[in-house]
């Protein structure tokens, strides 16, 4: 009765075990998680199953949520807090998630009082205490050089201590004053980067707002972390330490021995 009940609400029932030839599939849409220690990999599997347990998934617009879909999910949730725990996505529980970018409509009032209404179309959305959007492309039309999960769960890690402004709640070894030195001058960098129609490996849509600028630095963290630790190489230290991985050593690693990423799904 409980599954009849899941499916009529649209909620997805997520696995509870999953083969090893079902675990290798998935990863190879994500060939970014070879950044990883190989200890580090078995770790996330059960961190990615936990998660789905913890959570209610939808599929909305009608995509139909399958094992495959949300394992890809929960492990790229999970990759940023891997060594900060799940705790870090207590105060929520649903992921939604809408088969292509969507549309959310706002109602915005400028500094003269007037109400604007307008329909914005985007790929991803966290609302702070509530849910996770997420746009799902499958193997045709995803947005190059975008990671839509990491970026919005690197934003709940944002909304920890309260809004989106590009400062989490950082370990207690680290220094309020080294983040805000490192991420102030890279964003006044970077938006003067983008101001001048300069082309750059780091989506410009980092240049909107410090809490952008957080999640999509987070982004290449994860997936090119090269590009960011030779762009921004105190970001990159600082990124480091707050997840506790350091995937440009691991990718180093790899590229000498004559490894190159294959294409993502």
């Amino acid at each position: 009765m409980f599954e009849r009940i899941r499916r009529w609400l649209g909620l997805a029932t997520p696995p509870t075990s999953v083969p090893d030839e079902q675990w290798a599939r998935v990863e190879a849409w994500l060939p970014f998680l070879d950044y990883l220690d190989p200890d580090d990999r078995p770790r996330l599997r059960q961190m990615a199953l936990e998660f789905l347990a913890s959570k209610q998934f939808h599929g909305a617009n009608g995509l139909e949520l399958d094992d495959d879909i949300l394992l890809c999910i929960a492990l790229q949730a999970c990759l940023p807090v891997l060594n900060i725990g799940l705790q870090a996505y207590r105060d929520w529980v649903g992921v939604i998630v809408y088969p292509g970018d969507f549309v959310i409509p706002r109602r915005e009032y400028d500094e003269a009082g007037v109400l604007h209404e307008y329909e914005d179309e985007v790929l991803g959305e966290a609302w702070e205490g509530g849910p996770v959007l997420l746009s799902w492309f499958g193997s045709e039309g995803q947005p190059t050089g975008i990671n839509v999960v990491i970026h919005e769960f690197a934003h709940k890690l944002d909304m920890e201590n309260g809004g989106v402004d590009g400062l989490p709640r950082l370990r207690s070894d680290m220094s309020r004053r080294a983040w805000a030195a490192a991420f102030g001058q890279a964003f006044e960098d970077f938006c003067n980067e983008v101001d001048s129609g300069a082309e750059t490996d780091i989506d410009p849509y980092g240049a909107e707002h410090p809490g952008e600028f957080f999640a999509v630095v987070s982004e290449v963290f994860f997936e090119a972390p090269h590009v960011l630790q030779q762009r921004f190489p105190q970001v990159y230290a600082q990124l480091a330490l707050f997840y506790g991985v350091d995937p440009a050593q691991r990718e180093a690693l790899l590229r000498g021995r004559g490894w190159h990423q294959p294409s993502a799904c």
